[in-house]
């Protein structure tokens, strides 16, 4: 097979350098690679030029659909990348963490872009600022998709995940992608960006896909693109020091090498459910993927007196993985990617043992089921122990990217906290403890170093989701060696394909180009109730102002009696008395949003079909009895839902008839569209 690069809407071969790909399980040729003959400025150009545009004009809930439908294609396509996958050393539980999480990530996104993201192209970001004592001249930031191309360099080790994950936030915030997998195993990638073209879901120019070396491509770069790189220290180094990254500015995103721990609190003594959680993860860790996964536990750090039983508990748990060809069903383990990586992998052991001493597992000597030990690119799971880890550097600084781990001692919280810190920046530490003070040392001890902590206990031990799993609503990356990037984390990871800007000048400029009504900008109070028109037809900045209504001791009481609420300031003179907020008795809150209620909303069947929640409410000024309120109601922004629907979020203002403001609050409604 040999793999061609899709690029400017077709498949492309041009270059005539072949490069081999061989099978990890058997050494045999399982595709070729022809690199160079692409001009990388055109990719790029049509990336911008079509597929940005064809982003662009799309809303977020339109790209959400898209990833939806995406994401159902490739789940009816699935075992075709199982199939695959298989000559890279990867079993089929290895492949559902591929294929089926990298498109699990596809549905999250697209979930949680109908959910979280407005129906428009650009988001407003955060409060209105003030910027002028007389209201005249306001602040408020946007962010809209960057006018570039998102190039995504991913690793050996996960060809359909890492490339998944990339795609769905960048798809999303609307920048066209062009990725980059890693040849090594890049006939997965190869298939999986076949699949994705042969769907024809997503728009011309939004995915473009390079095979081989990428060239000049970098020289090409500018200040609207993105580069998110995964892969090893060194490569990301070389990359970030390219000229032009520096020269224009090029938003990189890194997410490298990482030595990261799991840490046995000192109350998770063997016996303890915690205890056999940490053996069980950390066992895991060493095995899926054949440890070749960038969160994978490369040091398990326990307390010098639970250190012989930890590793008594890894060797029996460990003599039980069978390695060998991951197309059987009894093969718990395949091999590394290939036979260099196992050369690379042995390597970095030779360095680690000279702190450290094997303890479990034997590399010249094991089992091997189904497959040739020697052509195979087979490891078996490596545990090491490092009797003096407060003097040792190899081990907090070497990484043997496979199934390698080192299990050191500590005394003393403190040293366990320095010792995970050592690794200078990490993915994920997982932590195992059931005492929440213990819990919060840690967390609040290593926290700065690690981009994730897990802790992992017996109440959340049926359904956490492991040390080494990255899930899209959490942020995925890590500072100093981990590389100092993110990626992942739900919108957050959508934010990185956008540019911030601040925008300034007056209400009722900003109100129009942000499509959103700013107080002090014009209201349109002429007309029908606001209540009474579709969701087309009703403007935003309409406006109703309601009657006033006089807040009496007998709607006070009587509140009191129906909900049961008798907190003292609104039943007691005597008990408000020096009060620092309440001059008296004063009305409750709720009692105010109620009868703020029953001014404004017009009763009749009409298109407002629910009122379904409200947001940023704040009580400003208590109200006693005697005193007298109104609302004012203005339509504040819309977002189209589908075809029978749209949201409606309404600027509510409670104030009393001296127009001092009780409470301000936005109300969301759902409107329906005119038949």
């Amino acid at each position: 097979m040999r793999l061609e690069s899709f690029v400017r809407g077709s498949w492309m071969s041009p270059g005539q350098e072949l490069a081999e790909i061989r099978s990890a399980v058997t050494s045999d040729v399982v595709a070729e690679v022809a690199s160079g003959g692409l001009d990388m400025g055109e990719v790029l150009a049509y990336a911008r030029q079509v597929g940005g545009p064809n982003l662009r004009r799309l809303t977020f809930h339109q790209r959400a659909e898209l990833l939806k439908a995406l994401a159902i294609y490739l789940s009816e396509r699935k075992e075709q990348l199982y199939k695959i996958s298989y000559q890279t050393g990867t079993t089929r539980s290895d492949n559902f963490i591929d294929v089926d999480g990298g498109i699990g990530t596809l549905f999250v996104y697209a979930s949680k872009g109908r959910r979280e993201l407005p129906n428009t192209t650009f988001l407003i970001d955060g409060a209105v600022e003030p910027l002028s004592k007389g209201g005249s001249f306001v602040g408020q930031h946007v962010m809209a998709p960057m006018h570039g191309v998102a190039v995504h360099i991913n690793a050996f080790n996960f060809p359909c995940w890492g490339m998944l994950e990339k795609l769905a936030p960048a798809i999303l915030a609307g920048v066209p992608v062009v990725t980059k997998p890693a040849t090594i195993t890049s006939y997965v990638a190869h298939a999986l960006v076949r699949m994705i073209a042969e769907s024809r879901i997503l728009p011309e120019g939004a995915l473009q896909c390079i095979i081989g070396s990428t060239g000049d491509l970098f020289d090409h770069l500018t200040c609207q693109d993105v580069v998110s790189f995964t892969g090893s220290a060194d490569t990301a180094q070389k990359l970030q020091r390219h000229p032009v990254i520096a020269r224009e500015s090029v938003r990189f995103i890194a997410e490298r090498d990482s030595l990261n721990a799991a840490i046995l609190a000192p109350d998770a003594v063997p016996g303890t459910p915690e205890f056999d959680l940490f053996i069980k993860e950390v066992a895991k860790e060493m095995t899926v993927k054949a440890g070749q996964k960038c969160t994978a536990i490369r040091r398990a750090i326990a307390p010098n007196t639970h250190v012989p039983a930890v590793i008594e508990a890894l060797r029996e748990r460990l003599s039980r993985v069978t390695v060998g060809n991951p197309e059987l069903e009894n093969v718990r383990m395949g091999p590394v990617v290939g036979l260099g990586q196992r050369r690379d992998v042995l390597a970095q052991v030779a360095k680690l043992r000279s702190e450290a001493d094997i303890v479990v597992g034997d590399p010249e000597n094991f089992a091997v089921e189904g497959a040739d030990r020697e052509r195979g690119a087979f490891i078996p799971p490596l545990l090491l122990h490092c009797p003096d880890p407060i003097r040792a550097t190899n081990v907090h600084s070497v990484e043997a990217f496979g199934p390698v781990c080192t299990v050191m001692g500590y005394d003393g919280l403190d040293q366990g906290i320095a010792l995970a810190n050592r690794g200078d920046g990490s993915l994920v530490a997982s932590i195992y403890t059931y005492d929440p003070a213990v819990a919060s040392d840690l967390v609040f001890g290593v926290g700065a170093f690690h981009g994730r902590l897990v802790l992992i206990d017996r109440d959340c031990a049926k359904e956490q989701t492991g040390h080494g799993s990255p899930m899209p609503h959490m942020v995925h990356g890590g500072p100093g060696r981990a590389g100092g990037g993110e990626e992942l984390g739900g919108m957050r990871g959508v934010h990185h394909y956008m540019q911030r800007t601040a925008l300034q000048g007056s209400p009722a400029m900003l109100s129009r180009v942000t499509q959103s009504w700013i107080k002090g900008a014009p209201m349109v109070q002429e007309g029908r109730h606001p209540f009474r028109y579709h969701f087309e037809d009703l403007a935003i900045g309409q406006t109703f102002i309601s009657k006033e209504r006089t807040i009496t001791l007998e709607d006070i009481e009587h509140f009191a009696a129906f909900t049961g609420d008798t907190f003292y300031a609104h039943m007691s003179e005597e008990a408000t008395k020096d009060h620092p907020f309440f001059p008296g008795r004063v009305a409750h809150g709720y009692l105010l949003l109620s009868f703020a209620a029953g001014l404004f909303v017009d009763p009749d069947l009409g298109p407002v079909l629910a009122n379904y929640g409200l947001d940023s409410l704040r009580f400003i000024k208590p109200v006693q009895p005697g005193e007298t309120i109104k609302v004012r109601l203005t339509a504040k922004s819309k977002s189209p839902r589908n075809e029978q629907y749209g949201e409606v979020r309404w600027d509510v203002e409670i104030t009393t008839d001296k127009d001092e403001t009780v409470a301000t609050y936005d109300l969301l409604t759902m409107n329906a569209v005119r038949p």
